[in-house]
């Protein structure tokens, strides 16, 4: 019976007629599912692309869309942050509890980071004067006050995407995936609007408020999903277990994703419009990764956290070498697209107003150079997300430090040699070289566990 047991720990399946039927129907709900999420996070990331359009296009590129752009680096590093740390470790964690177990969890979660970070915010609300001037060295002393003014606008969002990062995992880990894009949706569409007729009457404030206003409608659609407000329980142990497994990776986590900091200092000395050139390529990108994460990568995760937690590593393997090929497919023919067809749709959507025909070719060379991180940071996203759902937050992380530490000097001595082209082209090698090595270490480990799995039957038999 001992062996039996093993056996089917170690994916020795039935094939029986039913079962078969009942694992194509999993497919192709799962499938179903993904294409639903792939259009509502294709509206969200299109609805965030026009916003910046409008902006870039209504406004001109100069040194006003340079420090709205600049401003948002803190709550973009912030959201970057919360959302490679929260959802990785929560997600597994709460996908593993029960309804009511799941509600206390969450909320005290919501609570915690919402109460750490505001008070964050508070203080570099307050300390904004020292630290901005800093983080954009070469911007004239009138583009230096703009970006004071509207980073102070800004933290506010940083403080409610902390909030709805935590949301984001309640959701993800009850598998309602879909009404997290779909308000997000809705939330992004009346942002665009309020753009639209914000924007050409209050001028780049405008554009920081929206912000502010969009984050709070979808902080508003999704806190009912919490339900009724329990008394938070502040010494469970699925927060012990959560700090357990953060505190590995935190500080390196926070180092890591310091890069949009280093990006505004860098860019923002070298002319006026650079800098919100690199920012909308980084947009573009930065929501297609999104909307690929969402789709594609995201509703893997509970599964992969209870394959791994059943010791199925034959079907765990299975799982993610299947999506790492799927994203592999969908990101070269997005690739090729942009080769054939980049400066032409670019022409015609940006080329307009103050967005010369320069700036669009510079774009395009730019997006060129960022495709390949674009496709190695989804295909990271895979393997990193395997190992936390393994339990596992020590191994992605310390690659990724070695390989980032490796790689800040290298993409500093490049730019200040072949300029913004050559910073796009630093960031495809990290991407590149940082998702080979997980993947690589990845394999190993899996090997092993199976490997001993099998020794363990044979003793057994």
């Amino acid at each position: 019976m001992e062996a039996d047991s093993k056996l089917g720990s170690c994916e020795v399946t039935s094939h029986s007629p039913g079962r078969e039927s009942q694992r194509v129907g999993g497919y192709s709900f799962l499938f179903k599912q993904e294409l639903n999420l792939a259009a509502l996070a294709v509206c969200n990331a299109v609805l965030a692309v026009l916003s910046a359009w409008y902006i870039v296009t209504r406004t001109g590129i100069n040194f006003e869309t340079d420090a709205f752009f600049a401003s948002g680096a803190l709550p973009q590093l912030a959201f970057l942050f919360l959302s490679t740390t929260l959802l990785p470790v929560l997600v597994p964690l709460l996908a593993t509890r029960d309804a009511e177990r799941l509600r206390e969890d969450a909320w005290v979660f919501f609570l915690l980071v919402t109460t750490l970070v505001g008070l964050v915010g508070l203080v570099l609300y307050v300390s904004c004067g020292v630290w901005v001037p800093l983080l954009v060295p070469g911007f004239s002393d009138e583009g230096k006050s703009l970006t004071i003014l509207l980073t102070k606008i800004q933290l506010i969002s940083m403080i409610l995407n902390a909030s709805i990062v935590t949301l984001w995992a309640a959701a993800h880990a009850r598998r309602r995936f879909m009404w997290v894009e779909l308000s997000g949706v809705l939330a992004n569409l009346a942002g665009m609007l309020f753009l639209v007729y914000a924007l050409p009457r209050f001028g780049i404030k405008a554009a920081a408020w929206n912000t502010v206003f969009y984050n709070g409608l979808k902080l508003l659609f999704l806190l009912p999903m919490l339900g009724r407000w329990p008394r938070p329980v502040w010494r469970s142990m699925t927060l012990k277990e959560a700090w357990r497994l953060y505190k590995p990776f935190l500080p390196a986590q926070a180092y890591l994703r310091a890069e949009p900091l280093l990006d505004r200092f860098l860019t923002s000395m070298n002319g006026a419009g650079v800098l919100s050139l690199l920012y909308v390529a980084q947009q573009i990108y930065a929501n297609l990764v999104l909307v690929m994460s969402k789709a594609v990568v995201a509703p893997i995760v509970p599964r992969l956290a209870v394959e791994a937690s059943a010791e199925k590593w034959r079907d765990y393997r299975r799982t993610y070498r299947n999506r790492l090929l799927l994203i592999a497919l969908l990101t070269c023919a997005g690739a090729l697209l942009l080769l054939a067809f980049g400066v032409p749709a670019l022409r015609l959507t940006i080329g307009h107003a103050g967005v010369t025909a320069e700036n669009v070719y510079t774009l395009w060379l730019v997006m060129i150079a960022l495709a390949g991180g674009f496709a190695a940071s989804v295909l990271g996203q895979v393997a990193s997300g395997a190992f936390y759902a393994a339990g596992n937050t020590k191994t992605p992380t310390k690659v990724s430090v070695l390989v980032y530490t490796l790689y800040l000097p290298l993409k500093i001595a490049v730019f200040f040699r072949y300029g913004l082209i050559g910073l796009a082209a630093t960031v495809t090698a990290y991407y590149v070289a940082n998702f080979l090595i997980q993947f690589f270490m990845l394999e190993r480990e899996v090997s092993r566990k199976l490997s001993r799995a099998v020794g363990a039957i044979v003793e057994d038999v």
